[in-house]
């Protein structure tokens, strides 16, 4: 139990949100500013695509730099099909180009990508196998692009499980838990393409139980980026980066509890973990000043 109690691993998981995501850069770079480690690291959809180069030592410049690259475009190809009418294959290419054919489990900050078996609903966290295959699984949005198969299951969209992975982070061994939300307004990007309106249905029916997994996050940088594109936001790049980068900033005060090992917050800790009784409220309103 002490184990679990004083384990200050931080994980780090990027959620979904489609060409928004590059908000996700601001987020590393505020991090890498701060000098906080991660030591794990879960992405879903595009929070996949940035989580997966993170975790094999790409820079955050080299990062932003494919991030001003992920227009619809250039991250899909048409083909029409009864399951979808794009592949991810150009997305897959672009992730080969920067790390190469790579397996998740060789990466220097453990890694795992959400997806989601459109056979049965069940919720798949990739630990292993080919990181372009599992990063273009969980980008594959339902009713839009084909499901990638792997292991003999048809994968898409992990946000329809897991929008912000947390609970892959915990299962991996994080014991702080730091989530990089996009999608934090109750109102969705404008409508100007049928893609948009899909791609707005989706992240609607997703809402209500993300906002459930984030209570177990230790910090939430939640961002209102309601404003942007879905599909094309490379002309607003230094936007996006900013609203992440100041975000983040702004709520990364709240590790300095783990940084300095408050004496406070491990008792409280403890005592949620072993005591029947309901904590002291002057302890829970101390720990609470450091949240």
């Amino acid at each position: 139990m002490a184990k679990k109690l004083f384990n200050t691993k931080i994980g780090l998981a990027l959620g979904g949100g489609a060409a928004k995501g590059i908000a996700h850069v601001g987020v590393l770079k505020a991090l890498e500013d701060q000098k906080v480690s991660i030591r794990y690291i879960a992405g879903t959809s595009v929070g996949a695509i940035i989580a997966s180069l993170y975790a094999f030592n790409v820079s955050v410049d080299d990062i932003g730099g494919l991030a001003k690259r992920l227009t619809m475009s250039k991250v899909t190809s048409f083909k029409l099909s009864k399951t979808g009418f794009f592949t991810t294959a150009s997305l897959r290419d672009l992730i080969v180009e920067y790390i190469g054919e790579v397996n998740i489990e060789d990466a220097k900050i453990p890694l795992a990508i959400v997806a989601t078996d459109i056979r049965n609903g069940e919720e798949i966290i990739l630990r292993k196998g080919s990181v372009a295959d599992a990063v273009s699984a969980s980008a594959a949005i339902p009713g839009i692009y084909i499901p990638v198969e792997i292991d003999n299951r048809s994968l898409v969209d992990g946000g329809l499980v897991q929008n912000v992975p947390i609970e892959a982070l915990q299962a991996m061994g994080a014991g702080v838990t730091i989530a990089s939300h996009l999608n934090s307004a109750s109102q969705y990007s404008e409508i100007s393409h049928v893609l948009d309106v899909m791609r707005n249905a989706f992240e609607i029916a997703v809402s209500h139980h993300t906002q459930d997994q984030l209570k177990d996050a230790d910090v939430i940088i939640s961002m209102d980026v309601s404003e942007f594109s879905l599909r094309d936001n490379t002309d607003r790049y230094d936007e996006l980066f900013a609203i992440g980068y100041d975000t983040a900033a702004q709520q990364l005060n709240k590790l300095v509890w783990y940084k300095k090992g408050n004496v406070l917050l491990y008792p409280w800790r403890a005592a949620k973990e072993i005591a029947p009784f309901k904590v002291p409220e002057a302890l829970k309103r101390a720990s609470n000043k450091q949240d």
